[in-house]
């Protein structure tokens, strides 16, 4: 019997139907020099808070890390030689159930705050290096430069497509040795690339979770910089660039005074460790106002949004109790059988081609009715920020009913990470889980109503704040021009909420 989360009731769509609305009119018709030119604020939030927090120091950092890494290998030990059942396995019901799914969250309140505990880079740089404490004098590199064909995120959506057709396709999340087998073979990765090239390479290009943290790191609601940027622009050693004799230099290359974006930060600490001036720390900031304004537009990073936005929504569409008619409607039609890793293959391309058709009929509409002199190429990056936080938004809000209703029970699995003896859950041990919700149903509703709405209203912000810089001057005042990537939002965030109407199956 196939176990299924409630959807979102009916009441809490229409309400979200009726301020999509109400925000699409304001959108067209409040000028863009009152609210859309100013200084971002959001609402509840406002201009964000004045305030900074100093960075983790070293010592802290490094007893995070060896949490992290205890908890990495005591999965790897489990998906390796424990149960082979999922749900009674630490790898699969902490590598999928509590990680994946809440990774997304953390992004959101601390920025790429993970990565500067990540357990693979970690491994990768005591394997390396040689040395967990400070610079090591001898790293062990052949400290290549990353050749310029591979000096952008392709490599990383490559393997963030192929991670999602490992997960959702091939079905690893019900695998725990396949889960240990993946784990390790990013270690080996991340090993291989810090042996090869100079920095960080791995984390910087190539990494499908570093760069998915990257670009939702654009709408955190934290950010390191500098305290002082006028001290910055006077700075003549950039230690936080090169590092110092005790600390190593900024794995991606980046030089504090210059940073406008989170996108490749990874929070390691390093510059405020080694900056002469204690220049550097955390500061609160309004979610999204880098995508807004200071984000700049290239290529590959657009197309990684925009995958980024299509693999949110097939994760939706997979966990539909209709997806397995589709998929078999569709094996029958093209000869599939077994697994149906065809038909899934189709799903997922198509999945991709939709959002990136969409977004670019949409994008030739906008530009031709705003008369853009932007080439089209310009123009399609300028504008795929707003994709971030309709991607994150239902991310969230899909991903809350793995962490809310499905979490009930973990407590056993940390007690027998291995599952050693556990039996499969028995149906009445389904139903104890289906009604433990870690928070009240209606509780979770509003939650998830209001992440849709919040990334409704923020999509349309980045929309008029970009499109402000798209209109020429005599034509600011006539935002309605800006209508189709309005219309794209509010489209993607009717999709987003449909999906959650559904019931969806449970994971484990």
């Amino acid at each position: 019997m196939m176990m299924t989360h409630p959807g979102l009731p009916e009441t809490w769509a229409l309400a979200i139907l009726a301020l999509m609305l109400l925000t699409l009119v304001w959108a067209v018709r409040a000028p863009l020099a009152a609210t859309g030119m100013g200084r971002p604020a959001l609402p509840l939030i406002g201009h964000g808070v004045k305030a900074s927090f100093p960075t983790l120091g070293p010592g802290l950092l490094l007893a995070l890390k060896l949490v992290t890494v205890s908890l990495f290998l005591l999965v790897i030990a489990a998906g390796l030689f424990g149960s082979p059942i999922p749900e009674r396995n630490l790898a699969t019901v902490l590598t999928w159930n509590l990680w994946w799914a809440g990774l997304v969250f953390s992004i959101f309140f601390l920025g790429s705050a993970w990565c500067a505990v990540c357990p693979w880079d970690a491994l990768a740089q005591w394997l390396v290096r040689r040395k967990i404490w400070g610079r090591a004098e001898l790293n062990n590199s052949l400290n290549l430069v990353v050749p310029r064909g591979l000096r952008c995120v392709w490599p990383a959506l490559g393997l963030l497509v192929g991670l999602t057709w490992l997960e959702l396709g091939l079905g690893i999340t019900l695998d725990p040795y396949a889960t240990a087998l993946l784990a390790l073979l990013i270690v080996v990765l991340a090993t291989a690339s810090l042996a090869i090239f100079r920095r960080r390479a791995f984390c910087h290009y190539f990494c499908p979770v570093g760069r998915t943290v990257g670009a939702y790191a654009q709408l955190a609601a934290v950010e390191l910089r500098p305290v002082d940027t006028d001290l910055c622009a006077r700075c003549k050693t950039l230690d936080c660039h090169h590092g110092n004799a005790a600390v190593e230099p900024c794995p991606t290359g980046l030089v504090m005074g210059r940073l406008t974006q989170n996108t490749y930060c990874t929070s390691c600490g390093n510059c405020a460790q080694s900056c002469p001036h204690g220049n550097v720390a955390w500061r609160l900031r309004s979610p999204g106002i880098e995508a807004e304004q200071g984000a700049r537009p290239h290529w590959d990073e657009a197309v990684f949004m925009l995958a980024l936005l299509a693999l949110t929504a097939l994760h939706g569409l997979s966990m539909m109790t209709f997806w397995e008619d589709w998929m078999r409607t569709l094996a029958r039609a093209i000869g599939d059988s077994g697994r149906l890793l065809w038909s899934f293959s189709l799903g997922l391309v198509a999945c991709l081609a939709a959002v990136a058709g969409a977004y670019a009929l949409t994008a030739a509409a906008t530009r031709r009715l705003t008369r853009s002199r932007l080439p089209f190429k310009r123009f399609l990056t300028t504008f795929a920020f707003a994709a971030l936080p309709l991607a994150i938004a239902y991310h969230m809000a899909h991903n809350l009913n793995h962490l809310v209703r499905e979490s009930a029970g973990v407590t056993q699995v940390l007690h027998n990470p291995l599952g050693t003896g556990a039996l499969p859950f028995s149906m009445a041990e389904k139903q104890v889980r289906h009604m433990n919700l870690l928070l009240w149903q209606d509780t979770l509703f509003a939650m998830q109503a209001g992440l849709l709405v919040l990334g409704f209203l923020v999509a349309v912000r980045i929309v008029r704040r970009r499109g402000a810089a798209v209109l020429e001057a005599d034509r600011a005042g006539q935002v309605w021009r800006l209508l189709p990537m309005l219309l794209f939002a509010a489209g993607i965030t009717g999709f987003n909420l449909w999906l959650l109407m559904q019931p969806m199956v449970m994971r484990l």
